[in-house]
């Protein structure tokens, strides 16, 4: 795959339009400055949190009561200052940014009381604003390769695969109408995971919608799935296929699971 576009403009005639959605994992890869991320409003500094991250309009999240809420919506339509900074990994300096906004709309986070949703349409965009948008989105883009690719192949979890990979031999799933669950990871891909439940193990029809939580060394991965085939084995033991929707964090470790098995073949036995 080609490598991302070194110019602003170049970055933005490719992702201009697409935006990201700031988990744990995207701030952290951004390298979002938690501690200096705020608007200024009039003479008011508002600390706030990204939620999501565009090239031309961006959505914050900030601690506020209804009361102030009520009160900040006397600036909407008006301009507003965003100051933000990054730590990329592998850069000695932060990248500090200040830009000019217009407030779009203030609103309540839905099912979040006292949590403010700011929405603002940039001005201007920085250069090392897109530059570090760019890299970001072309790094999924990758990634969601590395999906389909690795998705072929399962990885049987055996304990040498464990110390490998930096899994820590803990995972659960959880339904919509049931708490989480401990299981056993059998195998799994980047796009497959089977795993064993005992005893008060339940079977679950195909198409049902389940979360997974795998807690690496590297990552705590949440990973959505839908049930492809559940079987009742002897003794009790439930195995469930699920496939799983895309994780960035996962195919993450699939990757640095098969280059270590590649750079060192005698490192686990297949």
């Amino acid at each position: 795959m080609a490598n991302v576009p070194t110019g602003p403009a170049q970055i933005l005639a490719r992702f201009g339009d697409q935006s990201v959605a700031c988990s744990q994992y995207a701030l952290s890869k951004l390298g979002v400055d938690r501690s200096h991320c705020f608007l200024k409003i009039d003479e008011y500094i508002i600390l706030c949190v990204p939620f999501q991250l565009g090239f031309k309009r961006s959505l914050f999240l900030a601690s506020l009561s209804k009361q102030e809420l009520t009160f900040f919506q006397r600036y909407v339509n008006g301009i507003v200052g965003l100051s933000i900074s990054f730590f990329p990994p592998n850069r000695q300096e932060p990248i500090k940014l200040y830009v000019r906004c217009n407030l779009a709309t203030i609103g309540q986070m839905k099912g979040r009381e006292n949590v403010g949703l700011f929405v603002v349409d940039f001005k201007n965009t920085p250069d090392d604003y897109v530059t570090l948008l760019g890299n970001y989105l072309d790094s999924q883009e990758r990634l969601r390769v590395l999906y389909d690719d690795y998705g072929k192949t399962g990885i049987r979890m055996t304990p040498e695969v464990a110390k490998l990979i930096g899994y820590n031999m803990y995972a659960t799933i959880t339904e919509p109408s049931s708490g989480a669950k401990r299981i056993q990871v059998y195998s799994f891909s980047t796009k497959v995971l089977e795993h064993l439940e005992a005893g008060s193990g339940t079977e679950r029809p195909p198409g049902t919608s389940v979360a997974y939580q795998l807690f690496f060394r590297k990552y705590r991965i949440s990973a959505a799935g839908t049930v492809e085939s559940t079987t009742m084995l002897p003794k009790g033991i439930v195995r469930t296929v699920s496939k799983l929707a895309f994780s960035p964090e996962l195919v993450e470790i699939v990757d640095d699971y098969w280059y270590n098995t590649r750079s060192n073949p005698g490192a686990v036995s297949m």
